[in-house]
């Protein structure tokens, strides 16, 4: 079973590399990028990545009025039309897949033999009390919630692209078939209706079925540090929604994502390989030259916003 990852990505220099080597570590044969509109050089780092032959970097320019992760998804499935995946996760940069620690992306993917969409819920880690940006997110923000808010904890979608003609940034839309199966991760069968709708759904059902313990989740770092969350509203919503009032310290988002209250560093036992194949990325001819860069303008920005 070949599997990809994709996520949009604008402006994400500091944070990309560590992204693409963890998700190469757990098991990802494919890695896809689409990116839009970039200032800070990580397109050209991206270039830099695909040219040694770590990434697949899609750039695309999104029509007027249309939400970036909506173009980019597009260019994503097009892509994977000419070379498929059998199956595809889309998040974000600050989303990593954190399989328990018993499992491998293997047994995950076994869940789905005879579904079409593998449920994945948030779980949301904090600030954990970093007030500026420490240099990398797995090590260093640990901080999170204790149990999924059934109010607040939506959901990513690992599903096979061959099924689906599109998909938002929750989960797969427009399914080429008349009775998808969707799975929560513990296998047990969840309600497809979502897929069906052509309503933007972020929430598989039952919930208490959906956000049982299973053998993966999605470690959601929306705020880490301070001041990188506040950058963030320059970089824009992928979705097109006002990035001012989202990236708002204190906001209703903000409150939200901005969990501490246990700990949780299971995703560390990746640590070690995933430090060695940034070392190795950063081997590439013209990678560490282009992270550097990207570097000295996020640099640059925050001093600014300082």
């Amino acid at each position: 079973m070949s599997a990809a990852v994709f996520a949009c990505m604008r402006n994400e220099g500091p944070f990309l590399m560590e992204w693409v080597a963890y998700h190469r570590v757990i098991g990802f044969d494919r890695v896809l990028v689409a990116t839009n509109d970039c200032t800070d050089g990580s397109d050209r780092l991206l270039d830099a990545l695909a040219a040694g032959g770590a990434l697949t970097h899609l750039p695309h320019s999104p029509p007027a009025g249309s939400p970036p992760q909506d173009s980019g998804m597009r260019a994503a499935l097009a892509h994977l039309g000419t070379a498929p995946a059998d199956w595809l996760l889309h998040i974000d940069a600050d989303e990593f897949l954190n399989l328990r620690s018993d499992s491998a992306l293997p047994d995950l993917l076994a869940l789905g033999a005879q579904a079409h969409v593998i449920a994945l819920p948030w779980r949301a880690f904090g600030d954990s009390g970093h007030q500026h940006w420490p240099g990398a997110t797995l090590p260093h923000f640990t901080r999170c919630e204790a149990a999924p808010n059934p109010g607040t904890t939506k959901f990513k979608s690992l599903f096979r692209p061959a099924i689906f003609a599109h998909a938002h940034d929750h989960m797969p839309m427009a399914p080429r078939i008349a009775d998808p199966r969707v799975v929560a991760a513990n296998g047990a069968a969840l309600d497809p209706a979502p897929l069906l709708s052509s309503r933007h759904h972020s929430r598989y059902h039952p919930l208490d079925i959906s956000l049982a313990p299973g053998l993966a989740v999605i470690n959601h770092y929306a705020i880490r540090s301070t001041d990188t969350y506040l950058l963030r509203a320059q970089r824009g919503d992928g979705q097109g929604k006002d990035a001012a009032e989202k990236y708002r310290r204190g906001g209703r988002w903000h409150r939200i994502a901005n969990r501490n209250e246990a700990e949780d560093d299971s995703i560390l036992r990746h640590w070690p390989a995933t430090r060695a194949e940034l070392a190795r990325l950063r081997a590439l001819p013209g990678v560490a030259d282009a992270e550097a860069a990207t570097l000295a303008d996020f640099t640059a920005r925050l001093e600014a916003l300082r």
